[in-house]
């Protein structure tokens, strides 16, 4: 039984920090993010023509795209004032690409998810809820590892890090694009630089948590 639960402690500190990173990724992946990050001072107007309310629209129809039940037809039927295609082909297969992924790592955020609720609720069974919440306290170690190291390349080489992270889950060149394309206008490297750090207030605020309740849960169930 020892090693089955210590296992289980191993799993769970893996899964912390992916649950803790979707959780903030979803909170951001919304329309709202558009409004807010607009609004931040280091975010270029479009130098190519946009309004800022054209931008703003457009930015949170893709946004919307990305989470919903919808194909790319989505973005395909979106057009310039003139009629003009919103999107090229290539932005069009790197949003279809972008959505998959999302769609996939939401997938496994909600079984994670709840993989770590059954887990408690295992634990509590078994009488074992110290080790549940010390695994907790330490996947949210884990976590403020992870975003102290996202936040250092944030800092230090920003497009080393954009680049990097596209290679990793992206193939070949595909997520390329002129500035004058429309997926650049609308969210130029700023955009993205803010996103990084929000992400990480996110997960740091959220980890914070898990460690104060672990300890403090764990303290109290060692008494």
């Amino acid at each position: 039984m020892k090693w089955m639960i210590r296992i289980c402690q191993v799993l769970l500190v893996i899964m912390v920090p992916f649950v803790v990173l979707m959780t903030s990724v979803r909170i951001l992946l919304t329309p709202l993010t558009v409004d807010i990050e607009y609004k931040l001072p280091n975010v270029p107007a479009d130098s190519y023509g946009f309004t800022l309310s054209e931008r703003t629209a457009f930015a949170k129809l893709a946004v919307r795209y990305l989470t919903n039940s919808q194909g790319i037809s989505f973005l395909v039927d979106q057009t310039f004032p003139n009629g003009d295609p919103l999107y090229n082909e290539r932005e069009l297969s790197h949003m279809q690409d972008v959505k998959n992924l999302v769609l996939k790592t939401i997938i496994g955020w909600y079984i994670s998810g709840a993989l770590v609720v059954l887990a408690g609720f295992f634990s509590w069974q078994i009488k074992k809820q110290k080790d549940y919440w010390i695994a907790l306290r330490d996947g949210g170690w884990a976590t403020l590892i992870i975003i102290f190291a996202i936040l250092v390349g944030v800092t230090i080489n920003f497009d080393w890090l954009f680049t990097a992270f596209h290679h990793i889950f992206f193939t070949g060149d595909t997520w390329l694009f002129l500035y004058s394309d429309t997926l650049i206008r609308l969210f130029p490297m700023e955009f993205w630089m803010n996103l990084f750090i929000a992400l990480g207030f996110f997960a740091i605020l959220f980890s914070g948590i898990l460690i104060w309740v672990g300890n403090r849960v764990s303290k109290r169930k060692s008494g």
